[in-house]
């Protein structure tokens, strides 16, 4: 019998197993911008929401504050 830390070993789960069940257990949402289930308003509101959150990834990091 081998123990293994939770975490290692075993099988690991499909990412939109843990998507779902980070929703369901912890209401976190992840969302791939380019996921083909969302229309374009839906990603657009994502896109938005994302920057809005955690600013545009695409800005340089440079001398802009805020």
């Amino acid at each position: 019998m081998r123990w293994h830390p939770k975490g290692y070993g075993g099988h690991r789960r499909d990412p939109e197993q843990v998507k779902r069940e980070g929703w369901h257990e912890q209401r976190v949402l992840a969302v791939a911008l380019d996921d083909e289930r969302l229309t374009w308003p839906e990603r657009e509101l994502v896109r938005q929401l994302g920057e809005k959150l955690y600013g545009n990834p695409s800005a340089r990091q440079g001398g802009r504050h805020g």
